[in-house]
Protein backbone atom coordinates (compact mmCIF):
# COMPACT_ATOMS: atom_id res chain seq x y z
CA UNK A 1 0.00 0.00 0.00
CA UNK A 2 1.35 3.32 -1.02
CA UNK A 3 0.81 6.68 0.70
CA UNK A 4 -2.20 8.84 0.35
CA UNK A 5 0.76 11.83 0.14
CA UNK A 6 3.73 10.09 -2.20
CA UNK A 7 5.03 7.38 -3.33
CA UNK A 8 6.47 5.92 -0.15
CA UNK A 9 4.99 2.46 1.18
CA UNK A 10 2.10 3.15 3.88
CA UNK A 11 2.69 2.35 7.63
CA UNK A 12 -0.61 2.98 8.79
CA UNK A 13 -4.04 3.16 7.27
CA UNK A 14 -6.49 5.72 8.80
CA UNK A 15 -10.17 4.69 7.83
CA UNK A 16 -11.54 7.71 9.49
CA UNK A 17 -9.35 10.01 7.52
CA UNK A 18 -9.85 7.47 4.21
CA UNK A 19 -5.77 7.83 3.97
CA UNK A 20 -2.77 6.00 4.00
CA UNK A 21 0.24 7.52 5.37
CA UNK A 22 4.70 6.76 4.89
CA UNK A 23 6.04 7.14 8.55
CA UNK A 24 7.34 10.85 7.28
CA UNK A 25 3.64 12.08 6.41
CA UNK A 26 2.52 10.01 9.09
CA UNK A 27 4.69 11.60 12.29
CA UNK A 28 4.12 15.53 10.60
CA UNK A 29 0.28 14.43 10.82
CA UNK A 30 0.30 13.97 14.33
CA UNK A 31 2.39 16.37 15.27
CA UNK A 32 0.69 18.74 13.49
CA UNK A 33 -3.19 17.72 15.27
CA UNK A 34 -0.63 18.28 18.39
CA UNK A 35 0.36 21.72 17.56
CA UNK A 36 -3.39 22.91 16.37
CA UNK A 37 -4.91 21.50 19.62
CA UNK A 38 -2.02 23.05 21.66
CA UNK A 39 -2.80 26.53 19.72
CA UNK A 40 -6.73 25.74 20.65
CA UNK A 41 -6.09 24.99 24.47
CA UNK A 42 -3.73 26.61 25.71
CA UNK A 43 -4.13 29.83 27.90
CA UNK A 44 -3.50 33.41 26.22
CA UNK A 45 0.24 34.26 26.19
CA UNK A 46 2.45 31.26 25.85
CA UNK A 47 5.21 32.40 28.49
CA UNK A 48 5.26 30.31 31.80
CA UNK A 49 5.86 26.95 32.75
CA UNK A 50 3.92 24.21 32.36
CA UNK A 51 3.71 20.64 33.87
CA UNK A 52 3.50 17.65 32.05
CA UNK A 53 2.24 14.34 33.94
CA UNK A 54 4.54 11.63 32.46
CA UNK A 55 3.54 8.28 33.63
CA UNK A 56 5.91 6.47 31.52
CA UNK A 57 3.42 4.90 28.90
CA UNK A 58 3.48 5.54 25.24
CA UNK A 59 0.49 8.28 25.92
CA UNK A 60 2.18 10.60 28.56
CA UNK A 61 5.83 10.22 26.42
CA UNK A 62 4.54 11.32 23.18
CA UNK A 63 2.19 14.01 25.18
CA UNK A 64 5.57 15.63 26.55
CA UNK A 65 7.75 15.10 23.31
CA UNK A 66 5.53 17.09 21.20
CA UNK A 67 4.61 19.78 23.85
CA UNK A 68 8.37 20.22 24.34
CA UNK A 69 8.85 20.87 20.91
CA UNK A 70 6.05 23.32 20.21
CA UNK A 71 7.07 25.35 23.35
CA UNK A 72 10.67 24.97 23.90
CA UNK A 73 11.44 28.01 21.14
CA UNK A 74 8.95 30.43 23.01
CA UNK A 75 10.55 32.55 24.99
CA UNK A 76 10.07 32.38 28.51
CA UNK A 77 8.77 29.25 28.34
CA UNK A 78 9.85 25.89 31.10
CA UNK A 79 8.17 22.64 30.91
CA UNK A 80 8.60 20.16 33.89
CA UNK A 81 7.89 16.10 34.02
CA UNK A 82 5.56 15.11 36.89
CA UNK A 83 5.35 11.28 37.46
CA UNK A 84 3.51 9.80 40.44
CA UNK A 85 4.31 6.58 42.60
CA UNK A 86 1.05 5.14 43.64
CA UNK A 87 3.09 2.34 44.95
CA UNK A 88 1.97 0.05 42.69
CA UNK A 89 4.57 -3.66 42.78
CA UNK A 90 5.62 -4.97 39.54
CA UNK A 91 4.37 -2.16 37.64
CA UNK A 92 5.38 1.57 38.67
CA UNK A 93 8.98 1.19 38.89
CA UNK A 94 9.33 0.17 35.54
CA UNK A 95 7.10 3.27 34.19
CA UNK A 96 9.58 5.65 36.32
CA UNK A 97 12.31 4.15 34.95
CA UNK A 98 11.47 5.06 31.36
CA UNK A 99 10.13 8.52 32.64
CA UNK A 100 13.21 9.10 33.78
CA UNK A 101 15.17 7.80 30.47
CA UNK A 102 12.94 9.74 28.51
CA UNK A 103 13.73 13.00 30.37
CA UNK A 104 16.92 12.62 30.37
CA UNK A 105 16.81 11.92 26.68
CA UNK A 106 14.83 15.29 26.61
CA UNK A 107 16.53 17.21 28.56
CA UNK A 108 13.53 17.89 30.45
CA UNK A 109 13.24 18.34 34.52
CA UNK A 110 11.56 15.19 36.45
CA UNK A 111 9.79 15.83 39.85
CA UNK A 112 8.27 12.52 41.16
CA UNK A 113 5.51 13.04 43.68
CA UNK A 114 5.15 9.35 45.90
CA UNK A 115 1.96 8.40 47.41
CA UNK A 116 3.37 6.57 50.75
CA UNK A 117 4.87 9.71 51.34
CA UNK A 118 1.79 12.47 50.49
CA UNK A 119 -1.01 10.65 51.64
CA UNK A 120 0.29 8.19 53.82
CA UNK A 121 -0.81 5.14 52.01
CA UNK A 122 -0.43 3.44 48.48
CA UNK A 123 -2.63 1.82 45.90
CA UNK A 124 -1.35 -1.84 46.48
CA UNK A 125 -2.56 -1.58 50.25
CA UNK A 126 -5.40 0.61 50.01
CA UNK A 127 -6.68 -2.07 47.41
CA UNK A 128 -5.78 -4.78 50.29
CA UNK A 129 -7.90 -2.86 52.61
CA UNK A 130 -10.74 -2.01 50.91
CA UNK A 131 -11.29 -5.04 48.71
CA UNK A 132 -14.52 -4.69 48.06
CA UNK A 133 -13.67 -1.06 45.60
CA UNK A 134 -12.31 -0.96 42.22
CA UNK A 135 -8.69 0.06 42.84
CA UNK A 136 -9.36 3.03 39.72
CA UNK A 137 -11.73 4.56 41.43
CA UNK A 138 -9.40 5.46 44.38
CA UNK A 139 -6.24 5.55 42.22
CA UNK A 140 -7.09 8.15 40.16
CA UNK A 141 -8.63 10.11 42.52
CA UNK A 142 -5.53 10.35 44.44
CA UNK A 143 -3.03 10.37 41.32
CA UNK A 144 -5.13 13.12 40.21
CA UNK A 145 -4.67 15.42 43.70
CA UNK A 146 -0.80 14.41 43.60
CA UNK A 147 -0.41 15.83 40.13
CA UNK A 148 -2.46 19.16 41.23
CA UNK A 149 -0.69 19.74 43.98
CA UNK A 150 2.89 19.07 42.37
CA UNK A 151 1.78 21.22 39.18
CA UNK A 152 0.92 23.81 41.88
CA UNK A 153 4.51 23.84 43.42
CA UNK A 154 5.95 23.84 39.73
CA UNK A 155 3.98 27.20 39.47
CA UNK A 156 2.90 25.16 36.31
CA UNK A 157 -0.26 27.84 34.05
CA UNK A 158 -1.32 24.54 32.94
CA UNK A 159 -0.90 20.61 33.08
CA UNK A 160 -0.48 18.67 30.30
CA UNK A 161 -2.17 15.31 30.17
CA UNK A 162 -1.44 11.99 27.59
CA UNK A 163 -5.25 11.36 26.77
CA UNK A 164 -5.56 10.80 23.50
CA UNK A 165 -8.63 10.58 21.10
CA UNK A 166 -9.84 6.92 22.22
CA UNK A 167 -9.26 8.09 26.49
CA UNK A 168 -12.02 11.12 25.43
CA UNK A 169 -14.28 9.31 23.17
CA UNK A 170 -14.40 6.49 26.56
CA UNK A 171 -14.87 9.82 29.34
CA UNK A 172 -17.57 10.94 26.90
CA UNK A 173 -19.56 7.93 26.61
CA UNK A 174 -19.09 6.95 30.08
CA UNK A 175 -20.39 10.32 31.11
CA UNK A 176 -23.30 9.99 28.58
CA UNK A 177 -24.09 6.75 29.99
CA UNK A 178 -24.39 7.74 33.47
CA UNK A 179 -26.42 10.94 32.75
CA UNK A 180 -23.20 13.05 34.47
CA UNK A 181 -23.50 16.48 33.32
CA UNK A 182 -21.13 18.02 35.81
CA UNK A 183 -18.29 15.37 35.28
CA UNK A 184 -19.03 15.70 31.35
CA UNK A 185 -18.45 19.42 31.06
CA UNK A 186 -15.09 19.31 33.91
CA UNK A 187 -13.50 16.90 31.91
CA UNK A 188 -10.13 18.04 30.02
CA UNK A 189 -8.71 19.96 28.01
CA UNK A 190 -10.70 22.76 30.55
CA UNK A 191 -12.44 25.87 29.30
CA UNK A 192 -12.26 27.69 32.29
CA UNK A 193 -9.94 28.20 35.20
CA UNK A 194 -11.55 27.04 38.58
CA UNK A 195 -9.47 27.99 41.70
CA UNK A 196 -7.26 26.10 43.19
CA UNK A 197 -7.15 23.63 40.58
CA UNK A 198 -4.36 23.89 37.65
CA UNK A 199 -6.07 23.74 34.55
CA UNK A 200 -5.55 20.41 32.10
CA UNK A 201 -4.06 20.64 28.29
CA UNK A 202 -4.79 17.30 26.22
CA UNK A 203 -3.02 17.68 23.09
CA UNK A 204 -3.37 14.20 21.68
CA UNK A 205 -7.06 14.93 21.46
CA UNK A 206 -7.19 14.34 17.77
CA UNK A 207 -4.73 11.10 17.77
CA UNK A 208 -6.27 7.46 17.73
CA UNK A 209 -4.36 5.36 20.37
CA UNK A 210 -2.64 2.86 18.22
CA UNK A 211 -1.40 6.45 16.04
CA UNK A 212 0.03 7.48 19.44
CA UNK A 213 1.90 4.20 19.68
CA UNK A 214 3.20 3.81 16.76
CA UNK A 215 4.19 7.75 16.36
CA UNK A 216 6.38 6.85 20.30
CA UNK A 217 7.93 3.55 18.14
CA UNK A 218 8.69 5.46 14.90
CA UNK A 219 10.23 8.68 17.12
CA UNK A 220 12.41 6.22 19.26
CA UNK A 221 10.45 7.54 22.33
CA UNK A 222 11.33 5.31 25.79
CA UNK A 223 8.22 4.00 26.97
CA UNK A 224 7.03 1.49 29.42
CA UNK A 225 4.60 -1.45 27.95
CA UNK A 226 3.49 -3.05 30.75
CA UNK A 227 0.04 -2.95 32.53
CA UNK A 228 -1.04 -1.77 35.87
CA UNK A 229 -2.34 -4.99 37.42
CA UNK A 230 -5.38 -3.63 38.59
CA UNK A 231 -6.84 -2.50 35.44
CA UNK A 232 -8.88 -5.54 34.60
CA UNK A 233 -11.37 -4.58 37.13
CA UNK A 234 -11.97 -0.86 35.51
CA UNK A 235 -15.25 0.44 34.89
CA UNK A 236 -13.30 1.93 31.55
CA UNK A 237 -12.86 -1.13 30.15
CA UNK A 238 -16.34 -2.02 28.70
CA UNK A 239 -16.62 1.48 27.31
CA UNK A 240 -13.05 0.74 26.03
CA UNK A 241 -14.61 -2.18 23.67
CA UNK A 242 -18.04 -0.57 22.73
CA UNK A 243 -16.22 2.31 21.16
CA UNK A 244 -13.78 0.40 19.31
CA UNK A 245 -16.81 -1.64 17.81
CA UNK A 246 -18.44 1.51 16.96
CA UNK A 247 -15.45 2.65 15.26
CA UNK A 248 -14.87 -0.28 13.47
CA UNK A 249 -18.62 -0.53 12.24
CA UNK A 250 -18.29 3.50 11.34
CA UNK A 251 -15.09 4.74 11.25
CA UNK A 252 -15.24 8.51 12.64
CA UNK A 253 -17.24 7.71 15.86
CA UNK A 254 -14.20 8.44 18.45
CA UNK A 255 -14.28 12.33 16.56
CA UNK A 256 -18.29 12.49 16.75
CA UNK A 257 -18.22 11.92 20.08
CA UNK A 258 -15.77 14.48 21.27
CA UNK A 259 -17.43 17.16 19.03
CA UNK A 260 -21.10 16.04 20.69
CA UNK A 261 -19.16 16.83 24.04
CA UNK A 262 -17.69 20.21 22.66
CA UNK A 263 -20.78 21.21 21.89
CA UNK A 264 -22.32 20.41 24.94
CA UNK A 265 -20.13 21.96 27.11
CA UNK A 266 -20.09 25.52 24.86
CA UNK A 267 -24.11 25.61 25.35
CA UNK A 268 -23.68 24.96 28.98
CA UNK A 269 -21.44 27.17 29.22
CA UNK A 270 -23.38 29.91 27.59
CA UNK A 271 -26.06 28.89 29.44
CA UNK A 272 -25.09 29.23 32.68
CA UNK A 273 -22.35 29.63 35.02
CA UNK A 274 -20.49 26.81 36.46
CA UNK A 275 -19.67 28.45 39.15
CA UNK A 276 -16.69 27.62 41.17
CA UNK A 277 -15.96 24.83 43.41
CA UNK A 278 -16.15 24.35 46.73
CA UNK A 279 -13.33 23.19 48.97
CA UNK A 280 -12.64 20.37 50.96
CA UNK A 281 -12.79 21.00 54.94
CA UNK A 282 -10.10 18.38 55.26
CA UNK A 283 -7.19 19.05 52.56
CA UNK A 284 -8.65 22.74 51.36
CA UNK A 285 -8.39 20.88 47.50
CA UNK A 286 -12.12 21.62 45.13
CA UNK A 287 -14.91 19.71 45.91
CA UNK A 288 -18.03 19.56 45.24
CA UNK A 289 -19.51 18.61 48.90
CA UNK A 290 -17.96 18.78 52.29
CA UNK A 291 -14.86 16.78 51.31
CA UNK A 292 -12.99 15.92 48.13
CA UNK A 293 -13.79 12.53 47.01
CA UNK A 294 -9.68 11.77 47.36
CA UNK A 295 -10.31 12.44 50.93
CA UNK A 296 -13.41 10.07 51.07
CA UNK A 297 -11.15 7.67 50.20
CA UNK A 298 -8.23 7.98 52.43
CA UNK A 299 -10.98 8.01 54.91
CA UNK A 300 -12.48 4.50 53.93
CA UNK A 301 -8.49 3.24 53.82
CA UNK A 302 -7.47 4.63 57.64
CA UNK A 303 -10.89 2.80 58.67
CA UNK A 304 -10.13 -0.49 57.21
CA UNK A 305 -6.51 -0.22 58.35
CA UNK A 306 -7.43 0.39 62.11
CA UNK A 307 -11.18 -1.05 62.08
CA UNK A 308 -11.67 0.26 66.27
CA UNK A 309 -11.86 4.25 64.43
CA UNK A 310 -14.24 3.24 61.81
Amino acid sequence: MRCSSCTGEAVIDQPYRGRHACAAHFRRSVAERTRAELRRQLPTGRTGTYAVALSGGKDSAVALALTLEYLRPIPGTRVVALSVDEGIAGYRPATLRAARQLTEQLGVEHRVVRADEELGTTTDRAALRMAGTVPCAFCGVWRRRLLNRAARDAGARALVLGFNLDDLAQTVLMNLVRGDLDHLVRMAPHRTRQPGLIPRLAPLAAVPEREVYLYARLAGLPFDHGECPHAGRAARNLFREIVWQLEEAQPGTRQSLLRTHDELVRRWLAAEDPGAPGRCRSCGEPAGGDLCRACEYLRLDRAAATPEAA
